[in-house]
């Protein structure tokens, strides 16, 4: 898919501090509003928008890490247009967008949408990294064969990943909703950590040393105190200090690709799940684009 010039007639907006010079960019913002597959409340589709609009609340400087927006050369390519209510060809022009940042060289930064979108932009990191690793952050497994008799659904992401690149590849933290057949299958074959994430992700840091990695962060792994705004909310989640110390902990590895998904802004009026995310991606930003 053919990475084009910004157009803020089609998304709308940009993300704090975007440049609007793509060759120049170190990373890129996309956006994948789709929640063709949402399995209680939808909305996702309208996360990605909606998290560029608050953006601009933000500071650019962040004192968790000692960075500001400013240091970094971001392009916000908009939505990619996906096809309303078939997942597996959006799933597929995900991929082939993704596989373009990476071909040119770029950091990717995607912003859902379904978890389920994240599989597109995985498969693109696999095809860059063969020696890939994945971090899920998450409350739930997403380790389910299919949802509903449905293969493609944002249940099934990790078990696709898992199948890809094989579960002794997958670390996932913050677990606390699924299946029993799930989490024996988990305990079994992924590095699985769940209920808490900075404490083990900490532990775990020496053995991801030197591996691409790609981190896939549901906004749903926060306690809905703080992040009413999602579709499957789970109480036991972590707060926002964690998350933050989350991030600057991943910062230590090689991290080649980052996503933050199922925002669903109208679920949450008093916008704290959309300001959360914008922040949570500032963060993303200065940790990862080094």
């Amino acid at each position: 898919m053919t990475i084009k010039a910004f157009d803020p007639a089609y998304s709308g907006n940009v993300f704090i501090g975007a440049t609007g010079d793509f060759a120049s960019a170190q990373a890129v913002i996309y956006g994948m509003p789709m929640d063709w597959t949402v399995s209680f409340r939808s909305g996702t589709r309208l996360g990605p928008a909606r998290i560029r609009e608050v953006s601009i609340g933000l500071e650019e400087y962040s004192p968790y890490l000692d960075r500001d927006l400013s240091d970094l050369r971001y392009f916000d390519a908009g939505d990619i247009p996906l096809p309303f209510g078939n997942a597996q060809k959006s799933v597929q022009q995900i991929y082939e967008f993704v596989k373009g940042v990476y071909a040119a060289d770029k950091f990717p930064l995607g912003l859902g949408g379904e978890h389920l979108v994240s599989w597109g932009s995985i498969r693109a990191a696999r095809d860059k990294y063969p020696d890939l690793r994945v971090i899920h952050i998450d409350a739930h497994t997403d380790l389910r064969e299919h949802y509903e008799g449905e293969p493609y659904s944002h249940a099934t992401v990790i078990r696709k990943v898992c199948d890809d690149i094989g579960p002794d590849r997958v670390y996932q933290f913050g677990i606390r909703s699924g299946t029993r057949e799930e989490f024996q299958w988990a305990r079994e074959n992924t590095h699985f950590f769940p209920f808490d994430v900075a404490a083990p992700l900490e532990k775990v840091l020496p053995e991801l040393q030197g591996y691409p990695v790609y981190v896939t962060w549901d906004i749903d792994v926060m306690d809905p105190a703080h992040a009413p705004g999602t579709g499957t909310a789970e109480h036991g989640g972590i707060d926002p200090r964690e998350a933050f110390r989350t991030i600057q902990l991943l910062g230590q590895l090689n991290v080649i690709g980052f996503d933050l998904v199922e925002v669903a802004p109208q679920i949450d009026p008093s916008e704290l799940s959309q300001i959360l995310a914008a922040k949570l991606v500032r963060e993303a930003l200065l940790a990862f684009v080094k």
